[in-house]
């Protein structure tokens, strides 16, 4: 199999990394946002307590909102002797809504110390059909920054924020730039990178979002980018998986439009990618969204690069997804109601916590 290889579809990508799963020989460690205990999730875990019997080492770390925090799906794998942590259960105390809101989002899996995966998907049959964005590595230096970010996270997983300095660091080599992300409101270091990104693009910006609600600064910077001559397409499905970011969502688009920025709507099925590419010279895979939950208030991954393998087989995924979107009809948009202006000026102020 290739060193680098894009997944896009849920299904391959999940048959993928049961294989890996079932031809570990020492670890596999696991850190995912939603782990759904469904006919998906239940292959997984007996995919892990197989492993567990042969004595390979598992850890699983899982989100108290995305996977919820019953534990017992997971006793029979705990009772093997797997590791499994929850973090951030609900808590009823004062700032619930803000220290709630922070959430692990991330999506990474280390097989041993040679297979790694990362990018937008979770675990569950619930996204089988979503289009997603995901890379499977074998290289080594990755696999070596994979592994660090996986103990940081795990040594902190039981805390209410963390708090190690190792949590915060970015993580890089020659070829690969790695930003962990946490909550922080004025620190947004993926936020940040993606417009020193777009800032410098000369040819050409590729974004796909599930949910997009970029803020002030990222909306400058796509503005003028599109208006110095660079080709900005921003793709995101037309009916997400959460109806209110559609609906706040079009309170930008009119500017954008206007602006030259180019937006597309994808219509087979959800998107649920996490993708730009810079000048097709520079690229992430990310497990961010384009929008405030996830810059601001999200524990977050994104692994940027130059890889050139990998260059045609983002553009191919780009390219495939915009075989199936719709462009945004900017006289449509202006003739929508006056009910639906006033429902997004009202959603508005709220839109971090979408």
């Amino acid at each position: 199999m290739k060193k680098y290889r894009i997944f896009d579809d849920n299904l391959v990508l999940f048959n993928n990394i049961l294989n890996d799963i079932k031809n570990a020989k020492q670890s596999i460690w696991i850190e995912i946002y939603r782990f759904g205990k469904d006919a998906m999730g239940e292959r997984f875990r007996m995919a892990l307590e197989t492993k567990v019997k042969e004595g390979i080492e598992v850890k699983l770390l899982v989100d108290a909102w995305g996977t919820g925090s019953d534990i017992s799906f997971f006793e029979s794998l705990i009772k093997l002797g797997a590791e499994v942590r929850i973090y951030r259960k609900m808590r009823f105390e004062k700032r619930f809504i803000s220290k709630n809101h922070c959430r692990n989002h991330r999506k990474l899996i280390a097989i041993d110390t040679s297979i790694g995966y990362i990018g937008s998907s979770n675990i569950t049959a619930y996204c089988l059909n979503w289009r997603e964005l995901n890379l499977r590595t074998t290289d080594s230096d990755l696999l070596s920054i994979f592994r660090r970010s996986f103990k940081d996270s795990y040594r902190s997983f039981e805390r209410y924020t963390f708090k190690k300095i190792g949590t915060k660091r970015d993580l890089h080599t020659k070829d690969w730039f790695f930003i962990q992300d946490i909550p922080d409101i004025y620190r947004k270091k993926i936020k940040t990178k993606y417009e020193r990104l777009i800032s410098k693009a000369e040819k050409e910006i590729l974004i796909e979002t599930p949910y997009f609600l970029p803020g002030h600064n990222l909306r400058k910077r796509l503005c003028e980018a599109a208006q110095r001559g660079v080709n900005v397409v921003v793709i995101t499905p037309i009916h997400s998986d959460v109806h209110v970011v559609d609906i706040v969502r079009r309170h930008y688009l009119g500017a954008l439009h206007q602006a030259g920025v180019k937006l597309y709507f994808y219509t087979a099925g959800n998107l649920h990618a996490k993708g730009v590419m810079i000048d097709q010279n520079t690229f992430s895979i990310s497990s961010a969204n384009f929008d405030y939950r996830s810059f601001r208030y999200q524990y977050e991954l994104a692994l940027i690069g130059k890889e050139p393998s990998l260059i045609p087989q983002l553009r191919e995924h780009f390219d495939s997804s915009l075989k199936y979107c719709n462009s945004f009809d900017y006289q449509s948009w202006k003739r929508r109601s006056t009910i639906e202006r006033i429902i997004e000026l009202i959603l508005l102020p709220f839109r971090f916590l979408f």
